[in-house]
């Protein structure tokens, strides 16, 4: 049998890549959190927000180094199977890669520091600045990351020569036309998705009677971010779906499944798209709809996959559902947070146990969300890797074969298997266990004050930790 070697490290290349995106997907909203919580303890002096400062910290700590190293892993497949795409786009790509690491990385990891072993040896003050700073650097590796892969699709400030691109406009590089939507609508996602898992462990601390005054706190305020990020997020979508339409047509025709396009285009609910016959079956739509929502007019034309080449178009069959499951999280989004207005205008934010169960079940909802999200966008690119210019075919590494990548597509599914279910349960553990409990008058002088030595940040609470004989 055959193995392509472009398939699988397609393949290869998608799982790491999803598993990478999952970590950067909380953790950027959960240090913008923490920041949220070291600025309230710092102006209140309530030990509340340094005890949810600390257990989401911990929390935090794993989840970035998870994140870290699976992002090693992605980047060094552009040298064993994407070295054609290495060479042809390093002199674009790969100052944004530096810049991430000079601008956003150094940041983290350098204050992260002082955020896990800081809390008690420097002043309070020094100790939120750090956590704004780590949240800052987070933002700043999404701007940069994003950038690389928005010109991707929307390529600009570059020229092609002798098969290699050189910048002309560096402005127009990091600033294409796909990248304002594509960055305010990932955020957005990133801050939902870490808004939905706070709330699902508050509301599942409320289910178990377990620390309620934390529980309280963080339902209330990941609630309040949702509901008002929930319909932002709609809005955005919508912009980012325009200009996809203007620089991406063909990807557009494939998400809503329109063969012929045209005028009065329907808006298509369900339909199993046919790639060999150019049609769809068991077809449920609503007539002239996808020509509102796309150029807002009700006799707008929306373009067909047969205005395209075969050869140029991208994969409905896949395409149309991953786009239905990120729109259709995106309502039951919206639908929790028009509840959570509802029960907390009548007084019953922390009472209602059938909300708080609705809430656990949505935890993961942002994290398919995204999956789905980053699907649509990148097999909606093929088959081109830098859109309309060079395809995917001409960016995999020549004579790979496909035994070597089949092989190492088994060694990582094994080892993130392994490392990651283990990181995984730990992350759950830690969830489980909850924050510390803290008094006021505990925290009004600092530990090594006291003569004792600080808590050590990624210990679990409850456990004793023995010193080193």
């Amino acid at each position: 049998m055959d193995l392509d070697p472009l398939l699988l490290s397609r393949i290869q290349f998608a799982f790491v890549i999803s598993f990478h995106i999952l970590f950067p997907s909380f953790t950027v909203g959960l240090a913008c959190w923490i920041a949220v919580l070291e600025a309230r303890w710092l102006i209140t002096g309530k030990a509340l927000y340094r005890s949810l400062s600390e257990f989401w910290t911990r929390i935090f700590a794993i989840s970035f180094g998870m994140g870290v190293v699976s992002g090693i892993v992605m980047t060094y497949q552009f040298g064993t199977n994407w070295s054609r795409w290495s060479d042809i786009v390093g002199n674009v790509l790969g100052p944004l890669i530096q810049y991430e690491v000079v601008t956003a990385f150094f940041l983290e990891a350098a204050f992260l520091g002082i955020l896990l072993f800081g809390r008690d040896r420097v002043p309070r003050g020094i100790h939120f600045l750090a956590a704004v700073l780590v949240a800052t650097g987070t933002v700043l590796s999404s701007f940069w990351i994003l950038s690389a892969n928005s010109w991707m699709h929307t390529p600009a400030g570059a020229e092609l020569r002798d098969g290699r691109f050189f910048v002309t406009d560096w402005w127009a590089v990091v600033f294409n036309p796909s990248f304002p939507y594509r960055l305010a609508h990932m955020l957005t996602a990133m801050f939902l998705t870490t808004g939905f898992v706070v709330a699902g462990i508050s509301a599942f601390y409320l289910l178990r009677n377990r620390f309620l005054e934390h529980a309280r706190v963080g339902l209330s305020m990941s609630l309040a971010l949702i509901t008002i990020l929930a319909p932002l997020q709609i809005f955005l979508g919508d912009l980012h779906g325009l200009n996809t339409l203007e620089h991406q047509p063909a990807k557009i025709a494939a998400m809503e499944g329109h063969w012929e396009g045209g005028a009065r285009a329907p808006l298509i609910l369900f339909a199993i798209p046919d790639n060999e016959a150019e049609t769809n079956h068991a077809e449920i739509a609503i007539p002239a709809l996808s020509s509102l929502i796309l150029t807002h007019e009700w006799d707008g034309v929306v373009p067909g996959l047969k205005n395209f080449p075969a050869a140029d178009r991208p994969n409905p069959e896949i395409l149309f559902w991953t786009f239905r499951i990120m729109v259709g999280i995106g309502m039951i989004m919206l639908t929790v947070a028009l509840i959570h207005l509802v029960q907390r205008v009548r007084g019953k934010l922390y009472s209602p146990h059938w909300f708080h169960k609705l809430l656990v079940g949505c935890m993961p909802l942002g994290f398919i969300a995204i999956l789905a999200g980053w699907f649509t966008t990148e097999i909606g690119r093929q088959p081109w890797v830098v859109y309309g210019m060079i395809r995917t075919a001409d960016a995999v590494t020549p004579a790979l074969t496909g035994g070597a990548v089949l092989t190492s597509l088994i060694v990582f599914m094994v080892v993130y298997a392994i490392i990651y279910g283990a990181g995984t349960y730990y992350l759950f553990r830690l969830l489980t266990i909850g924050p510390s409990r803290l008094n006021d008058e505990d925290l009004e002088v600092p530990a090594v004050a006291q003569g004792h030595q600080p808590k050590r940040p990624l210990s679990v609470p409850g456990e004793s930790i023995e010193p080193a004989e």
